[in-house]
C-alpha cells in the first residue's frame, strides 16, 4: 500500500507530529550543522522519548523537512518491506513470468502450486499465497493484461491522454475494416456462402458515414480503394439504383485518411492513388486503438444492428447459444448491402450522436457550405487509380475478362496492330464495364459486347461460372471416359505389338545369299574397301 495523505492522518497523532516538528526546528541548523549533546538532552526531555529516537526523528527531519515524516507509523512491517530470502523471491518472481503471464490466463491457485512444487525442488518452503498474492499486485496491471490476453482490462488500464480531433467536415476520415456477424447466402440457390466483410469510412468531424464496401472478399487494397471511391463521389444514382430515398449528401476528397497498420492500407498503388489526388495517409501509431476510437465504435453499432436479422453470429458464443447461423441465414449480399444502406442514411444519420449531442446529418449540413467541394480534376484517371486490373490481349472480337466480352469503337484502330497485352482496369461491384488502355496510353471505356446483359457484380460472374462447371462435371458420364480410355489404351498397345511382329517376321524371312549376289570376288578382301578407277 502507498503511504497515506497528510489529511488522511488522524488528528492526535498529526498533532503529536507538529509538536515534535516544532522542537526540532529549533534546534536544527541550517547548513546541515550538527546538534549539541545539550540540544539533544533538552528535546529528548521535551518530546519524552530516548535519545536515539530523537536522533531518529532528527535525521528523518532534515531528509524531507516535512511534518509527515514525523508521524508515528503504525507497528507492523514498513510498505514494501519483503520478509523472504532471495532464493524464495527469485522463484516467485520467474514463476511469475513463466507460467502466470500467458495468454492461457492460468489462474492464481495454480500459479501457486507451480512455485511450491519449484521451491521444493530447491530444498526450500513454500511461500504462503498471500505472499504470492502481494508479488502479483506488483506487476504492473497493464503489462499483466496485455500478457494474459485480458483485452478488457487492459484497455481499462490504458491512459488515453490524446484523442483524435477534426475542426471541419472532411479533414480527416477514418478507414477501417470487419468482419460482418452474419452468414449470407447465394443471390440465386439462396445456399449459405459465407460471411462477407465490411470496409467504413465515416468523417471525423460531422460523423457522418461517408462510404462503405461490402465483399465476400477479404479485407485488401481492393475493398479500400472502392470504400474509398464510395466516399467521394455523389450517391445519388447509387440509391436510386437501390430504391432509397432518404439522402446522403456526403461527396468529396478528404484532406487526410486515418488508417491502421494494415498492409492493405500500405501498397503501393493505393499510396500512390491517395498521393497523386491530393489526399495525405496518416497511420494510426501501433498500440494506440484509442486514435481509431471513432470508427470501431462506428463498427460496434453497424454489428449490433445486424444482430437483429437472421443469420446473426451474434457477437460469442455465449450470446449465440444454440442458435445455428448458417442454417437461419436468409439474405443475400445485395440485400445486406441495402439493408446496411437504409440503417445509414434512415437511422444513423437521423439519430442523435452521443458526441456531438446532434444528429449527424445536421451537423454536416449546416457546415457543407463552409468550405468548397473539393473533387477530383481527373474524374476517370482518380477512378481507374484505385481500381484493380489485369492485362489482356486485344482481339479481333474484344477484350475477353472473367469469360465476359467487351468492345468499344475506339478499339477498332487498335485490332491487329499491336502485340502487347493491354490493361483492363474493372469494378467488381458493376462488371457490365471496364477500362482499357490503348497504346497510346489513354483509357476507353469499352462496354459489354452485348448490349442485352444486364450489370452484375464480379461476385455474381464467379458465382455463375462455378456453377457452369459443376453442372457440366454432374453431366459427364464418368463410366464412358473410363471405357474410352481402356479402349484406346488397349488401341495403342495392339498396334504396337502388330508392328513389332511385322518388323520380327520381316528379318526372319529374308532368304540366305551366296557369293555371286553380293559380288564378291576370290581372293579379295571385301571387308576392304575397293579403290575407284575412273573409266578412261
Amino acid at each position: 500500500m502507498s503511504d497515506p495523505l497528510p489529511e488522511e492522518i488522524d488528528d492526535a497523532l498529526w498533532k503529536e507530529a507538529r509538536r515534535r516538528a516544532d522542537a526540532i526546528r529549533k534546534v536544527v541548523k541550517g547548513g546541515g550543522e550538527p546538534t549539541s549533546a545539550a540540544e539533544i538532552a533538552d528535546l529528548s526531555k521535551e518530546l519524552g522519548l530516548s535519545r536515539a529516537s530523537v536522533f531518529r526523528l532528527i535525521r528523518l527531519f532534515r531528509e524531507s523537512g516535512t511534518v509527515m515524516s514525523l508521524v508515528d507509523r503504525k507497528p507492523g512491517r514498513r510498505t514494501g518491506h519483503r520478509g523472504l530470502d532471495a532464493e524464495r523471491e527469485r522463484i516467485i518472481i520467474t514463476a511469475i513470468k513463466t507460467y502466470y503471464l500467458k495468454p492461457t490466463r492460468p489462474s492464481v491457485a495454480q500459479l501457486v502450486r507451480d512455485i511450491e512444487t519449484d521451491c521444493r525442488v530447491a530444498g526450500l518452503k513454500p511461500p504462503h499465497r498471500r505472499t504470492v498474492e502481494a508479488r502479483l499486485k506488483d506487476v504492473d496491471l497493464r503489462k499483466r493484461a496485455k500478457r494474459r490476453g485480458e483485452l478488457k482490462v487492459e484497455k481499462a488500464a490504458t491512459a488515453v491522454p490524446g484523442a483524435l480531433t477534426a475542426s471541419r467536415p472532411l479533414e480527416i476520415v477514418q478507414i477501417d475494416h470487419t468482419k460482418a456477424d452474419i452468414f449470407v447466402v447465394d443471390e440465386e440457390t439462396r445456399k449459405t456462402i459465407g460471411r462477407p466483410c465490411l470496409t467504413l469510412a465515416m468523417d471525423v468531424f460531422t460523423r457522418m458515414v461517408t462510404g462503405f464496401y461490402l465483399s465476400m472478399d477479404p479485407p485488401s487494397r481492393l475493398s479500400t480503394s472502392l470504400c474509398l471511391l464510395h466516399s467521394v463521389y455523389d450517391k445519388t444514382a447509387w440509391l436510386k439504383e437501390r430504391e432509397i430515398e432518404e439522402p446522403w449528401p456526403v461527396a468529396g476528397l478528404p484532406e487526410r485518411i486515418h488508417v491502421d497498420n494494415g498492409a492493405d492500407f500500405r501498397s503501393r498503388a493505393f499510396k500512390r492513388g491517395c498521393e497523386n489526388a491530393g489526399i495525405s495517409i496518416d497511420w494510426r501509431p501501433p498500440s494506440t486503438p484509442r486514435f481509431g476510437g471513432h470508427i470501431e465504435r462506428l463498427i460496434g453499432t453497424q454489428m449490433g444492428r445486424l444482430h437483429l436479422l437472421p443469420g446473426t453470429t451474434f457477437s460469442n458464443e455465449q450470446d449465440r447459444g444454440e442458435y445455428d447461423p448458417q442454417r437461419h441465414a436468409a439474405l443475400s449480399l445485395r440485400e445486406l448491402e441495402r439493408y446496411i444502406a437504409l440503417d445509414i442514411v434512415g437511422t444513423y444519420h437521423q439519430s442523435i450522436h452521443s458526441s456531438l449531442s446532434r444528429p449527424p446529418l445536421a451537423v454536416w449540413q449546416e457546415h457543407e457550405g463552409d468550405i468548397p467541394l473539393r473533387l477530383p480534376e481527373d474524374r476517370l484517371q482518380f477512378w481507374v487509380n484505385f481500381l484493380p486490373d489485369q492485362e489482356r490481349t486485344l482481339r479481333p472480337t474484344g477484350i475477353h475478362l472473367f469469360d465476359l466480352r467487351y468492345w468499344s469503337a475506339a478499339l477498332s484502330a487498335d485490332v491487329g496492330r499491336t502485340n502487347r497485352r493491354l490493361l483492363v482496369k474493372y469494378d467488381p461491384r458493376d462488371m457490365s464495364r471496364v477500362f482499357v488502355r490503348r497504346p497510346s496510353g489513354n483509357f476507353v471505356e469499352a462496354r459489354y459486347a452485348d448490349l442485352t446483359l444486364a450489370p452484375i457484380s464480379l461476385h455474381e460472374a464467379l458465382t455463375a461460372r462455378r456453377t457452369l462447371k459443376e453442372q457440366g462435371r454432374r453431366e459427364i458420364n464418368s463410366r464412358a471416359i473410363v471405357r474410352t480410355a481402356l479402349e484406346q489404351r488397349k488401341l495403342i498397345a495392339d498396334a504396337v505389338a502388330k508392328t513389332n511382329a511385322a518388323r520380327r517376321g520381316k528379318k526372319a524371312a529374308r532368304p540366305a545369299t551366296d557369293d555371286r549376289e553380293l559380288g564378291t570376288l576370290r581372293g579379295i578382301d571385301s571387308s576392304k574397301p575397293v579403290p575407284f578407277v575412273e573409266e578412261e
